[in-house]
């Protein structure tokens, strides 16, 4: 997972944290994406995302070696 990615995760996960807490989202929709956040925030600091492997996506650069 490249950093950029983490990134975009990360923000997303801190705004979903906010709405949540603030009251703006709540319920049952309010409680999903709280799990929703909480997976982004786990493959940001693992570097993995297990959706990834099934379609071939890469967002990390990889060096070939010589």
């Amino acid at each position: 997972m490249g950093s950029t990615d983490k990134i975009i995760r990360i923000v997303i996960a801190v705004i979903i944290g906010i709405l949540y807490f603030t009251g703006i989202v709540s319920g049952i929709l309010g409680i999903v994406l709280v799990v929703l956040a909480a997976v982004f925030l786990l493959t940001s600091f693992v570097s993995f995302c297990p959706l990834y492997l099934p379609f071939g996506i890469k967002t990390c650069s990889i060096k070939e070696k010589k």
